[in-house]
């Protein structure tokens, strides 16, 4: 059977060795240009194919590919095949692990959660899996010597200095100008690079006066052009009459969640298009992000204008309207820095004291 599936080429070397050699592609471009003739599977290959091969089989005939019908084939199978094949239908809740009836997992076709896509590899994508991601891990590894222990963490609370006699048997205090503990740094390995989690951009109406339907319209519009996914309205929280603000009716923002291949198209256009056409940008502050690995820069009207999506049909739009956008940028980072070096790596610029 392994001789069946064998190459010409395989076949020819397999053969004596006092035997002289052809190779068949300069054998094949030689017949080419020397005939005009059509190309014949039997003389042209006869002598170098095996005789059982699936090139020299015979075509099926005409009466055989008229007559073939699978649905009546089907039918007339005596034994039918189980009904859950066909009919299978994901339940509409989770009832738990424990339940027989499980829904499928998100990747399936059949999944209610199933998002099909992606359907293109983004350049800045590829970048990141070819080159950021192993630097990025040569940067920021630790080696530790097998069989030994990195050294002990360092105390997260502070303490008292004992000044007073009321700082006796205190319990430890939180953080300096924080309410909670930051998240630890685990080590490095190529499990945990830093890498893009999603990309949230909003346009917050500041001003009572340009809460009009129309300047959402216009926001919405311009944020569906430039992310590719349409924008959701964000409405009022809580009653505020000094505002005129109202819970839950008075619309305050707009914003887009961007995701995946999305991500990474519209980081890459605010990269190498919009920010380089700024007028004397200096960078996104050192001190924008939040301790957790999540950065956050805004870009004005100005800036706005220069994506290419608005700036092609830039009459569409009234100049007045056109809204300033912020771009929050999550990561998988558990610190400012190694979220810096993430997208400083990918070409946005930073200045100022740089904060962890």
């Amino acid at each position: 059977m392994a001789a069946s599936y064998a190459s010409p080429r395989l076949i020819l070397l397999s053969q004596k060795p006092t035997q002289k050699f052809v190779c068949l592609r300069c054998q094949w471009s030689t017949k080419r240009k020397a005939s005009t003739s059509t190309y014949n599977t039997e003389t042209d290959l006869s002598e170098d194919v095996v005789p059982d091969s699936s090139l020299l089989a015979p075509q099926p005939g005409q009466d055989i590919v008229t007559s073939w019908d699978p649905i009546q084939r089907s039918r007339n199978r005596k034994r039918q095949l189980p009904p859950s094949r066909y009919k299978f239908r994901p339940p509409r809740y989770y009832r738990g692990p424990l339940h027989p009836h499980q829904p499928p997992p998100p990747s399936s076709p059949n999944s209610r959660l199933f998002v099909p896509g992606p359907f293109s590899l983004p350049r800045l994508q590829q970048t990141y899996t070819s080159t950021l991601a192993p630097d990025l891990l040569s940067l920021l590894y630790t080696h530790h010597p097998p069989g030994t222990l990195p050294g002990p963490a360092g105390q997260r609370l502070r303490g008292w200095d004992n000044t007073s006699p009321y700082h006796k048997n205190r319990p430890l205090r939180g953080p300096r100008g924080r309410p909670t503990l930051p998240l630890m740094k685990r080590p490095m390995t190529f499990r945990n690079i830093p890498r893009l989690e999603k990309i949230v951009v909003h346009h917050v109406i500041r001003s009572p006066d340009d809460r009009d339907s129309s300047y959402l319209h216009v926001a919405g519009m311009i944020l569906q052009a430039v992310t590719n996914v349409r924008a959701t309205v964000c409405k009022a929280r809580h009653s505020i009459a000094n505002f005129k603000m109202a819970k839950d009716k008075t619309a305050m923002a707009v914003k887009a969640e961007l995701k995946g291949e999305d991500m990474y198209c519209f980081l890459s256009k605010v990269v190498d298009v919009v920010m380089p056409r700024i007028k004397e940008y200096r960078g996104v502050s050192g001190g924008s992000g939040d301790g957790s690995g999540n950065l956050a820069f805004g870009l004005q009207p100005s800036a706005v204008g220069m994506f290419p999506e608005v700036e092609v049909n830039y009459d569409m739009y009234p100049p007045k309207m056109i809204p300033s956008i912020d771009v929050m940028v999550c990561t998988t980072a558990t610190n400012d820095r190694d979220a810096r070096l993430l997208l400083s790596s990918m070409g946005i610029p930073f200045h100022g004291k740089h904060v962890n």
